[in-house]
């Protein structure tokens, strides 16, 4: 039992990102201090957004400069914190070297972070954002999981430096956090282990989350002949946000909580969105032949290679969420609400034109 003291500042490392700036938002709410850990505290067009929240929330928000890469660079930025949200970690595809885009970054910032907690004696509890790519690489995983579905027991094992990369981050990244967790035992480690994190961004003028690129392509006419149906989970980023908030200040929560809302695929996803947009957008309604994707897929994108498109199309993804549900007490926004809010997000941010 880890009871944080609300009087006390919390970190929330990498806090102009997707995911964190819902956080930050829900702990101002809550009239806390946030210790936010950027690179750079002095970037007005990164920060606004956030300052802007400050604003009108009860909380209070300081700015502390941080890298992954640099040893002892949140130590300032953690001093006299009990809660620590480690959410910095990089998510891009578009990579040329996945050991110092993704690993070294994933895994050193990781270490760096709590190499700091070591040194701060006032932390009790560190929420680790890793993700359900830690737990499978494809969606034929989960038939190979009990009873057919991810839970927080399996482990990503088939993930390597030259097939899906990001995935293998995530798992180097969250094994060197539970390493580091077992080898001491003033602080206690939560992760939050999330599928496709889907829903508006609070920058709009800063939309860098690959979710945006895929709702993107739904909507510019890329998938106007068809969407695969890529087994895939998802969940609304403000809901990934109070899994945070929950992990943080529930005094019993422990170990790794899968955070899905729905199991779904990327087809289905792009269906919730017609009934709105489908008047002034190409969206994709109908499916992609697995057999066509066999053919092209490798040439329009190198990551959709045959492994992938035979391990990942036309196969269902299930993972079981009741661990959070029961144990955080978390409910989910509705599927089509987080759509269309996302992809508002994408047309108000000029990603998107409708067409003439």
């Amino acid at each position: 039992m880890t009871q944080i003291n609300k009087t006390k500042p919390v970190l929330v490392t990498g806090a102009t990102g997707y995911v964190a700036g819902w956080l930050v938002k829900r702990l101002l709410e809550d009239g806390l201090t946030v210790h936010a850990a950027v690179r750079d505290p002095h970037n007005q067009r990164k920060i606004a957004h956030l300052t802007a929240l400050e604003q009108n929330l009860p909380g209070t928000l300081k700015f502390f400069k941080s890298d992954l890469l640099h040893p002892g660079s949140y130590d300032e930025a953690m001093n006299d914190c009990e809660l620590v949200y480690h959410t910095a970690s990089p998510f891009t595809r578009n990579i040329k070297d996945p050991q110092t885009e993704l690993i070294d970054p994933a895994v050193k910032g990781t270490r760096n972070v709590l190499e700091s907690v070591n040194r701060t004696p006032s932390v009790k509890r560190v929420v680790i954002t890793s993700s359900c790519a830690a737990i499978y690489t494809d969606a034929i995983d989960c038939q190979k999981a009990p009873n057919g579905a991810l839970t927080e027991e399996v482990w990503n094992t088939t993930a390597s430096l030259s097939y899906q990369p990001y995935s293998f981050s995530k798992v180097e990244a969250e094994k060197t956090g539970w390493e580091m967790a077992k080898a001491q035992d003033r602080w206690d480690l939560v992760t939050i282990n999330p599928s496709l994190i889907i829903g508006p961004a609070l920058n709009e003028g800063n939309v860098t989350s690959e979710t945006f690129a895929i709702l993107k392509q739904m909507g510019d006419g890329t998938m106007k002949m068809g969407a695969p149906m890529l087994g895939i989970g998802a969940v609304d980023v403000r809901d990934v946000a109070e899994a945070h908030y929950r992990a943080g200040f529930t005094a019993n929560a422990s170990g790794r909580y899968i955070t899905s809302a729905y199991n779904t695929n990327l087809l289905d996803l792009a269906l919730l969105l017609r009934p709105k947009y489908a008047a002034n957008y190409p969206l994709p309604k109908r499916k992609l032949p697995k057999s066509l994707l066999m053919v092209v897929g490798p040439i329009i994108d190198k990551e959709l290679n045959r492994r992938f498109i035979r391990n990942n199309i036309n196969i269902p993804w299930k993972a079981d969420n009741s661990k959070i549900r029961h144990e955080l007490k978390m409910e989910f926004r509705p599927l089509q609400t987080t759509m269309e809010e996302a992809f508002q997000s994408v047309i108000d941010s000029g990603l998107l034109s409708a067409k003439r």
